[in-house]
């Protein structure tokens, strides 16, 4: 079968691309699928014969132990191999991702979570209805994520109905993100989506973060045309939601294209490099270059251009600092995943070592 020119794995984003991989890894008796959803090791999965669902084999469970093989994570393009005895599937391998947006896994572990792959778009959506759920150091910090993801950010800001004008909101996010599509919306009247329609094209992935409360799968469901999401009421004291999202779901939309629904994310790890932060904030990437010296912290230095832009007001003070914050939490992630590194190592060539050893005496 020619999967390259089957008009459904089109609409899910089949490309050439994919296609040539696929040739290169191609594995007898396999054929492509792309991750719907995942809980717990279980996974959904879309093929040209339907929906079906799928566990990893034993090999690459076993592969996927170290840093250098990817878990399969929601949007993937994986290698299945049906099981018709059972009706699911063994899923084989991974095909490179083009795109993927990560943060670091909760607590002390520094471990990357792939949140969303073979992303286009990442929407970023923050809502105006009052509280915290329209937060601009919440937006710079998916910003600096999405920047590395290797997808195209768009800020969308829902609930435009809740507020007499959006513009100056507009304007405030365009402040801290010169270049990106801001687009103010409202999932109740449907006042903006067709502007969100028009970013859905055959074969396009959109992925949908924010908080919890946001709206992001009223986004989906007005996008959608019917109720498929779960939509939960937000607290009056602060407008945040309950989690009413619980895992991260691929969703094809009828017309062309998909959709990526994420729970609401009330903390937000870093995991990226200086590349997505000198995205988010080219601002200051632009300024630091006047400084007097290459390594300078923007903090007291003497002949520092970004200190300097602060203190002529052209520069928000709260932008520097959560500038400071995220590289801080960035260097602190990048120690941590070198130490785990270095242990990974050590542990896999210690039992080779002893191995060494006992020949050596023997």
């Amino acid at each position: 079968m020619e999967y390259s020119s089957d008009r459904w794995l089109k609409q899910l984003g089949w490309n050439p691309n994919f296609q040539a991989d696929y040739e290169s890894v191609k594995i007898p008796g396999t054929f492509p699928a792309r991750v719907s959803s995942e809980s717990k090791g279980l996974y959904r999965v879309l093929t040209v014969e339907g929906e079906m669902s799928a566990r990893l084999t034993g090999k690459l469970r076993f592969q996927t132990m170290g840093p250098e093989t990817a878990i399969p994570a929601v949007g993937d393009w994986v290698l299945i191999q049906p099981v018709p005895a059972e009706k699911k599937g063994m899923i084989h391998g991974v095909l490179p991702r083009k795109s993927a947006f990560s943060r670091k896994v909760a607590g002390e572990c520094a471990a990357e979570q792939v949140v969303a792959a073979n992303v286009d778009f990442v929407f970023i959506v923050a809502g105006l209805d009052g509280g915290r759920s329209f937060n601009l150091r919440r937006i710079e910090r998916y910003l600096t994520l999405a920047w590395n993801s290797g997808a195209v950010p768009v800020v969308v800001l829902n609930k435009a109905d809740m507020v007499e004008s959006a513009d100056a909101f507009v304007r405030a996010v365009e402040e801290i993100a010169p270049g990106i599509s801001v687009h103010p919306v409202s999932a109740l009247t449907g006042n903006g989506l067709g502007v969100l329609r028009s970013y859905l094209t055959e074969g396009t992935t959109i992925g949908f973060l924010g908080s919890s409360g946001v709206g992001k799968s009223a986004l989906i469901n007005a996008l959608l045309g019917n109720k498929k999401q779960d939509i939960g009421e937000v607290r009056a004291d602060d407008r945040m939601g309950r989690h009413t999202t619980t895992m991260r779901q691929l969703i094809p939309v009828p017309g062309g294209g998909v959709v990526i629904d994420t729970p609401g994310m009330r903390e937000i790890q870093m995991w990226t490099d200086d590349s997505g932060l000198d995205g988010a904030f080219s601002d200051i990437s632009e300024l630091a270059r006047g400084c007097r010296f290459n390594d300078c912290s923007h903090s007291s230095e003497f002949g520092c251009a970004v200190i300097a832009a602060v203190d002529r007001g052209e520069l928000d003070l709260a932008r520097l600092e959560n500038y400071r914050k995220l590289q801080k939490e960035l260097e602190y992630v990048s120690s941590r995943e070198a130490d785990n590194t270095r242990q990974y190592e050590k542990a896999k060539f210690k039992p080779i070592a002893k191995l060494v050893k006992q020949l050596k005496k023997g």
